[in-house]
């Protein structure tokens, strides 16, 4: 095994890589978590972060917090034009349209969804919006050049440990995240880092750093000194719980798929494309 680091860069204090090569032929097969060039896929990942037949949040919410989201969300829509860059209006983006795209169905969200979709509407990832995620992007390279792909996840392994939290923990949860974002609107708390300090930790292989210890897998960082000490164990049993659960058996599983694909096949060479929090 060897690991190859091709980020050029001359700005890293510690340079790393997340691209290993296992000495092979160039790949003829492509391993992705999910596929997401499969309706099956994208359709069993949008049925997943619904409610039952029937319900809505409103149903299910706390008044208070609903009505906070609501008014959260009634911000973002008015923002989001004044959010977008020149080069997605140059591409035909419309805010209207993204914003729907995102949150047209916010309503009939499980409320696990509902709060890792605030967490992710900031004016910082609206930017990026228009582009294809990386994995996507492989996914139809590997498509145009007529490779053989695959998945090592099934949809309901992503999906139901985030569905996994109790009613009061997702509560908790929806709650310091609206409040995360009620402080960015009012000028009293900073983003912790930006898009361009994720490219370059990233760059530079610093999974050690702040940003990948308190980023999992998009869940944002409920620790805080200044929550109450029974809140304090709250986030540190959410905290605990996904790490264990997105990132520690998700590991040991997919590890163990990796190395069954690698002895089936000792023939064939592979390419496979994990999230950075998979290592």
């Amino acid at each position: 095994v060897s690991r190859r680091n091709n980020t050029g860069l001359n700005s890293c204090y510690d340079l790393n890589s997340f691209l290993w090569t296992i000495n092979r032929d160039p790949p003829n097969i492509v391993y992705f978590e999910l596929d997401l060039t499969d309706p099956f896929t994208i359709s069993a990942l949008t049925s997943c972060q619904l409610l039952p037949q029937g319900e809505n949040l409103q149903d299910v919410l706390p008044r208070d917090i609903y009505r906070r989201l609501k008014r959260h969300l009634e911000y973002v829509k008015l923002m989001m034009p004044s959010w977008m860059t020149p080069d997605q209006r140059g591409k035909g983006l419309y805010a209207d349209y993204l914003f729907n795209a995102i949150a047209g169905n916010w309503e009939r969200k499980r409320p696990v969804w509902v709060m890792l979709m605030v967490n992710s509407l900031t004016e910082a990832d609206i930017k990026t919006r228009g582009v294809p995620v990386l994995d996507l992007y492989l996914a139809q390279e590997a498509e145009r050049m007529r490779k053989r792909t695959g998945a090592v996840e099934k949809v309901e392994e992503q999906c139901h440990p985030l569905n996994g939290l109790n009613f009061s923990q997702v509560i908790f949860a929806l709650n310091q995240t609206l409040l995360q974002q009620e402080s960015l609107r009012a000028g009293s708390l900073q983003v912790p880092y930006t898009t361009e300090d994720l490219i370059r930790h990233y760059n530079c292989g610093d999974l050690n750093s702040i940003i990948f210890n308190h980023d999992t897998s998009q869940v944002p960082n409920f620790n805080n000194v200044t929550l109450p000490p029974s809140e304090q164990v709250t986030a540190q049993e959410i905290d605990t719980y996904f790490r264990q659960e997105l990132i520690y058996k998700r590991n040991e599983r997919m590890g163990r798929r990796v190395k069954a694909l690698l002895e089936e096949h000792p023939d064939k060479s592979f390419f496979f494309a994990f999230g950075a929090g998979w290592c």
